[in-house]
C-alpha cells in the first residue's frame, strides 16, 4: 500500500490518566471537562480520556445500574444527554476534539464499550464501539461490528479500545485506512504495566504511527488501575509518560516531518505484500 499524504502542520494532543468514580456519570464528565481544559490550557487540540471513563470501569456497577451509567445514541449516533453539558462546554470553548470511554445503547438494542467524540462544536458522537470484548466484558456488552477513523484537520486517526490494541490486525487495519495515528482510551488493571507499555508502542511501530494512550489509573482492589497514560512516536519511543500512579495529562506534540522521516526510513506499510505469509512451506526437524 501507498503511505497517505503526510499532514500540513504539527498538532497537539493529550493522553490522560484518571481516576473516575463509579457510577457517577455526570460528575465524571464534570472531571472529564476540567482534565480537557487542563490539556487545552498546554496547547492540545485533541484530548484522549480512558475507556469508560464516563460511567467508570466498574462490571458490579456497570451490572447493577444500566441505566443510570449508559448514554444512549440516536439513529445518527449522536449523543443527546444533559450530564455531558459541562463536557460539551469545555471542547467547544477550547477548541478541541475529546475521546472518552463510554458505556452506549444503541438504537437496535446493542450495548457497547464506546470510544464517545465530542467535537469542536461540542457534539457528542458515539464514533465507535470496542471489536474486542475481554474477558466478563461479554457478559454485559455487544462488540463492535466496523472500525472507525477520525479526522482532525488534516491528521487521520483509527480509534481502539484497550484489548484492541492487543491485535496487531486492528492497528494495521487503521494503518491501511490512512492513519497518521491511533488513539486508544483503555482500562489496564495493576499488574499488567508489562503488556501495557508494549503493546502500543508495538502498534506504533508496527505501522509507523503516533499512538496516544489513555489510561484508568488507581481505584480499589479488583479494579485498581495502573496508569502509565503515553504519547508513542511512529517508532514506538514515548514522546511522553505518566506514572503508574496519580492523575495526569500527558501533552506531546504530533510532528508531521517525524511522521515523514519514519516512514520514508522504514517503509513497512508500503513495502507490505497483499498476500503476505498466505502460502507456507512445511519442513520436519
Amino acid at each position: 500500500m501507498t503511505p497517505p499524504a503526510t499532514p500540513a502542520a504539527p498538532l497537539t494532543v493529550a493522553a490522560v490518566q484518571a481516576d473516575p468514580v463509579p457510577g457517577d456519570l455526570a460528575g465524571n464528565a464534570v472531571a472529564a471537562a476540567r482534565l480537557t481544559g487542563r490539556a487545552v490550557a498546554e496547547g492540545a487540540r485533541l484530548v484522549v480520556l480512558p475507556e469508560l471513563f464516563l460511567p467508570a470501569y466498574h462490571p458490579p456497577t456497570l451490572a447493577a445500574d444500566p441505566a443510570g451509567t449508559d448514554l444512549v445514541a440516536a439513529g445518527d449516533g449522536t449523543v443527546d444527554d444533559a450530564r455531558l453539558d459541562p463536557l460539551r462546554a469545555a471542547a467547544r470553548d477550547g477548541a478541541a476534539v475529546v475521546v472518552v470511554g463510554a458505556a452506549v445503547r444503541h438504537p437496535d438494542g446493542r450495548r457497547t464499550i464506546a470510544a464517545l467524540v465530542v467535537d469542536r462544536g461540542g457534539v457528542a458522537h458515539a464514533a465507535y464501539d470496542k471489536q474486542q470484548l475481554c474477558g466478563d466484558e461479554r457478559e454485559l456488552f455487544q462488540p463492535g461490528r466496523r472500525g472507525a477513523t477520525l479526522l482532525v484537520e488534516d491528521w487521520r486517526f483509527g480509534l481502539g479500545i484497550c484489548y484492541d490494541g492487543c491485535f496487531p490486525e486492528h492497528g494495521r487495519a487503521a494503518a491501511a485506512d490512512g492513519a497518521h495515528g491511533y488513539l486508544c482510551p483503555s482500562g489496564y488493571l495493576a499488574g499488567s504495566a508489562h503488556r501495557r507499555d508494549l503493546y502500543y508502542a508495538a502498534r506504533a511501530l508496527d505501522n509507523t504511527m503516533f499512538v496516544v494512550f489513555a489510561n484508568a489509573v488507581d481505584g480499589v482492589d479488583p479494579w485498581r488501575f495502573n496508569g502509565g497514560a503515553a504519547v508513542y512516536d511512529p517508532e514506538g519511543r514515548p514522546l511522553a509518560r505518566g506514572a503508574d500512579t496519580g492523575e495526569d495529562v500527558l501533552v506531546a506534540v504530533l510532528d508531521p516531518a517525524v511522521l515523514a522521516d519514519t516512514r520514508a526510513a522504514h517503509s513497512m506499510l508500503a513495502d507490505r505484500p497483499a498476500d503476505a505469509g498466505a502460502a507456507r512451506a512445511a519442513l520436519r526437524g
